[in-house]
Protein backbone atom coordinates (compact mmCIF):
# COMPACT_ATOMS: atom_id res chain seq x y z
CA UNK A 1 0.00 0.00 0.00
CA UNK A 2 2.63 2.49 -1.00
CA UNK A 3 1.64 6.10 -1.39
CA UNK A 4 -0.86 6.09 1.43
CA UNK A 5 1.17 7.67 4.17
CA UNK A 6 0.85 11.28 5.21
CA UNK A 7 4.15 12.42 3.69
CA UNK A 8 3.19 11.13 0.24
CA UNK A 9 -0.01 13.15 0.35
CA UNK A 10 1.82 16.26 1.51
CA UNK A 11 4.49 15.77 -1.15
CA UNK A 12 1.92 15.57 -3.96
CA UNK A 13 0.10 18.68 -2.74
CA UNK A 14 3.40 20.54 -2.38
CA UNK A 15 4.45 19.59 -5.93
CA UNK A 16 1.28 21.16 -7.32
CA UNK A 17 1.63 24.42 -5.36
CA UNK A 18 5.37 24.67 -6.03
CA UNK A 19 4.78 24.16 -9.75
CA UNK A 20 2.25 26.98 -9.83
CA UNK A 21 4.57 29.31 -7.87
CA UNK A 22 7.49 28.47 -10.13
CA UNK A 23 5.47 29.39 -13.20
CA UNK A 24 4.43 32.76 -11.75
CA UNK A 25 7.92 33.54 -10.43
CA UNK A 26 9.45 32.68 -13.82
CA UNK A 27 7.14 35.09 -15.61
CA UNK A 28 7.94 37.89 -13.16
CA UNK A 29 11.68 37.19 -13.38
CA UNK A 30 11.55 37.59 -17.15
CA UNK A 31 9.51 40.81 -16.85
CA UNK A 32 11.92 42.25 -14.28
CA UNK A 33 14.91 41.40 -16.48
CA UNK A 34 13.24 43.01 -19.51
CA UNK A 35 12.28 46.18 -17.64
CA UNK A 36 15.77 46.43 -16.10
CA UNK A 37 17.31 46.12 -19.54
CA UNK A 38 14.96 48.83 -20.89
CA UNK A 39 15.91 51.09 -17.97
CA UNK A 40 19.62 50.65 -18.69
CA UNK A 41 20.25 48.67 -15.51
CA UNK A 42 18.61 51.20 -13.20
CA UNK A 43 16.54 49.20 -10.67
CA UNK A 44 14.91 52.39 -9.37
CA UNK A 45 13.15 53.31 -12.62
CA UNK A 46 9.34 53.41 -12.45
CA UNK A 47 8.84 50.47 -14.83
CA UNK A 48 11.15 48.21 -12.84
CA UNK A 49 9.65 49.34 -9.53
CA UNK A 50 6.11 48.58 -10.78
CA UNK A 51 7.03 45.05 -11.86
CA UNK A 52 8.91 44.43 -8.60
CA UNK A 53 5.88 45.54 -6.59
CA UNK A 54 3.65 43.16 -8.56
CA UNK A 55 6.18 40.36 -7.95
CA UNK A 56 6.30 41.14 -4.23
CA UNK A 57 2.50 41.01 -4.14
CA UNK A 58 2.80 37.41 -5.40
CA UNK A 59 5.33 36.69 -2.59
CA UNK A 60 8.32 36.34 -4.92
CA UNK A 61 11.49 35.90 -2.83
CA UNK A 62 13.92 38.82 -2.63
CA UNK A 63 16.78 36.64 -3.92
CA UNK A 64 14.83 35.83 -7.09
CA UNK A 65 14.09 39.52 -7.66
CA UNK A 66 17.75 40.47 -7.19
CA UNK A 67 18.85 37.68 -9.53
CA UNK A 68 16.42 38.90 -12.21
CA UNK A 69 17.68 42.49 -11.85
CA UNK A 70 21.28 41.27 -12.19
CA UNK A 71 20.32 39.24 -15.25
CA UNK A 72 18.71 42.25 -16.93
CA UNK A 73 21.49 44.70 -16.10
CA UNK A 74 24.45 42.43 -16.85
CA UNK A 75 26.53 42.78 -20.00
CA UNK A 76 25.80 39.22 -21.05
CA UNK A 77 22.07 39.56 -20.51
CA UNK A 78 19.93 37.68 -22.95
CA UNK A 79 17.87 39.81 -25.28
CA UNK A 80 14.23 39.40 -24.43
CA UNK A 81 11.59 40.66 -26.83
CA UNK A 82 7.94 41.28 -26.24
CA UNK A 83 5.83 39.74 -29.02
CA UNK A 84 2.06 39.76 -29.53
CA UNK A 85 0.51 36.90 -31.49
CA UNK A 86 -3.05 37.04 -32.76
CA UNK A 87 -5.49 34.26 -33.53
CA UNK A 88 -9.17 33.47 -33.71
CA UNK A 89 -10.56 30.75 -31.49
CA UNK A 90 -13.80 28.77 -31.57
CA UNK A 91 -16.92 30.81 -32.25
CA UNK A 92 -14.89 33.67 -33.78
CA UNK A 93 -13.33 34.70 -30.48
CA UNK A 94 -10.31 36.98 -30.93
CA UNK A 95 -7.31 35.94 -28.84
CA UNK A 96 -4.19 38.04 -28.22
CA UNK A 97 -1.15 36.21 -26.88
CA UNK A 98 1.38 38.51 -25.20
CA UNK A 99 4.71 36.66 -25.04
CA UNK A 100 8.18 37.50 -23.80
CA UNK A 101 10.84 35.50 -25.61
CA UNK A 102 14.54 35.23 -26.24
CA UNK A 103 13.98 33.45 -29.58
CA UNK A 104 11.18 34.78 -31.76
CA UNK A 105 11.29 31.91 -34.27
CA UNK A 106 11.07 29.19 -31.62
CA UNK A 107 8.15 30.85 -29.89
CA UNK A 108 6.29 31.41 -33.16
CA UNK A 109 6.67 27.74 -34.07
CA UNK A 110 5.51 26.66 -30.60
CA UNK A 111 2.43 28.86 -30.92
CA UNK A 112 1.67 27.58 -34.43
CA UNK A 113 1.99 23.97 -33.29
CA UNK A 114 -0.16 24.42 -30.21
CA UNK A 115 -2.85 26.30 -32.10
CA UNK A 116 -2.90 23.81 -34.99
CA UNK A 117 -3.42 20.96 -32.50
CA UNK A 118 -6.56 22.78 -31.37
CA UNK A 119 -7.91 23.64 -34.82
CA UNK A 120 -6.70 27.26 -34.89
CA UNK A 121 -3.91 29.10 -36.65
CA UNK A 122 -1.94 32.30 -36.18
CA UNK A 123 -3.56 35.31 -37.79
CA UNK A 124 -1.83 38.16 -39.56
CA UNK A 125 -0.74 41.10 -37.38
CA UNK A 126 -3.65 43.46 -36.81
CA UNK A 127 -6.34 40.97 -37.82
CA UNK A 128 -7.51 40.30 -34.24
CA UNK A 129 -6.07 43.38 -32.53
CA UNK A 130 -8.91 45.55 -33.82
CA UNK A 131 -11.19 43.92 -31.22
CA UNK A 132 -9.08 45.33 -28.37
CA UNK A 133 -7.90 48.70 -27.11
CA UNK A 134 -4.47 49.01 -25.56
CA UNK A 135 -4.33 50.81 -22.24
CA UNK A 136 -1.50 52.97 -20.91
CA UNK A 137 -0.07 50.12 -18.82
CA UNK A 138 0.25 47.88 -21.89
CA UNK A 139 -2.71 45.62 -21.23
CA UNK A 140 -5.57 45.08 -23.66
CA UNK A 141 -9.29 45.42 -23.03
CA UNK A 142 -11.90 44.12 -25.46
CA UNK A 143 -13.79 46.76 -27.45
CA UNK A 144 -16.77 44.43 -27.78
CA UNK A 145 -17.49 40.98 -26.40
CA UNK A 146 -18.86 37.79 -27.94
CA UNK A 147 -20.97 35.28 -26.04
CA UNK A 148 -19.58 31.75 -25.99
CA UNK A 149 -21.41 28.65 -24.84
CA UNK A 150 -21.38 24.87 -24.99
CA UNK A 151 -18.65 23.09 -26.92
CA UNK A 152 -17.06 26.36 -28.06
CA UNK A 153 -16.57 27.41 -24.45
CA UNK A 154 -14.95 24.10 -23.53
CA UNK A 155 -12.64 24.25 -26.54
CA UNK A 156 -11.72 27.88 -25.78
CA UNK A 157 -10.89 27.01 -22.17
CA UNK A 158 -8.71 24.10 -23.34
CA UNK A 159 -6.82 26.35 -25.77
CA UNK A 160 -6.34 29.07 -23.15
CA UNK A 161 -5.06 26.62 -20.52
CA UNK A 162 -2.57 25.10 -22.98
CA UNK A 163 -1.37 28.56 -24.01
CA UNK A 164 -1.04 29.61 -20.37
CA UNK A 165 1.17 26.57 -19.72
CA UNK A 166 3.70 27.83 -22.29
CA UNK A 167 6.82 29.30 -20.69
CA UNK A 168 7.03 32.38 -22.93
CA UNK A 169 3.37 33.43 -22.65
CA UNK A 170 2.91 36.35 -20.27
CA UNK A 171 -0.75 37.32 -20.74
CA UNK A 172 -3.75 36.12 -22.71
CA UNK A 173 -6.58 38.41 -23.80
CA UNK A 174 -9.90 37.37 -25.34
CA UNK A 175 -13.10 39.14 -26.25
CA UNK A 176 -15.24 36.29 -24.90
CA UNK A 177 -17.86 37.03 -22.27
Amino acid sequence: MSGHNKWSQIKRAKEVTDGAKSKVFGKFARLIALETKKAGGNPNSPGVRAVIERAKAENMPKENIERAIAKGSGAGAETLESVVYETYGPGGIAILIDALTDNRNRTAQEMKHLLSKNGCELAAPGSAAWAFTKSADGSYTPSSTIAVSGADEEQLMAILSQLDDQEDVQELYTNAE
